[in-house]
């Protein structure tokens, strides 16, 4: 699961940014939806969202570092919300990484071309940025919610998909529950004694 959502993150990523190069002008945007939505073409030397420009290959190791670090953690992967979270931050990662790698001005340098601009008010991102983001909110929610990366939640084991969503829970070391008030009380057959 984690590599295809990786993979499809990563090709809708790379075929986007090939139509916008080839479509798009930096200063003449595509108004979608007047100034709300646009298509507007434009080179990131910083991370996502435009933030820390100039910062190329410090960030470029970054995402080798997240790249090397969703790959590891893969092997002990038993959730499917984990997979798909981290499958979104793999193919973000990865789609970013390789604009960094093989885009100008040169190796582990490039620029990462960002097109998507909602409203003047806020950053120009791509595909990646986005899937991140998606990852990143993911990431905080199954968090949260106590689910973790080996499939379980909380400290107990998570059910498997072919178990009923609620399980009877098993009688405590002290028996059966107490009757309610409203229930007659069993009868005695004699073979209960005091100790």
């Amino acid at each position: 699961m984690l590599a295809g959502v990786a993979a499809f993150v990563l090709v809708a990523d790379i075929i986007t940014k090939a139509l916008v190069v080839m479509h798009l002008r930096p200063t003449e945007p595509v108004h979608l939806l007047d100034d709300v939505l646009m298509l507007n073409l434009l080179r990131n030397s910083g991370a996502a969202f435009s933030v820390g420009a100039g910062n190329t290959i410090i960030f470029t190791a970054i995402a080798v570092g997240v790249v090397i670090y969703i790959t590891r953690t893969a092997r002990n992967l038993r959730s499917v919300g984990w997979a798909i979270t981290l499958g979104l931050l793999l193919g973000g990662a990865l789609g970013n990484l390789v604009d960094r790698l093989f885009r100008a001005p040169g190796f582990l340098r490039g620029d990462v071309v960002d097109w998507i601009e909602v409203t003047r008010y806020w950053p120009v991102f791509n595909l990646a940025d986005s899937a991140i983001v998606c990852g990143g909110i993911l990431t905080v929610l199954l968090a949260m919610f106590g689910y973790h990366l080996d499939g379980t939640r909380g400290g107990r084991p998570a059910p498997s998909p072919a178990e009923p969503a609620e399980r009877a829970e098993p009688a405590g070391p002290a028996g059966p529950a107490e009757p309610t008030e409203h229930a007659e009380p069993a009868e005695s057959d004699g073979a209960d004694t005091e100790r």
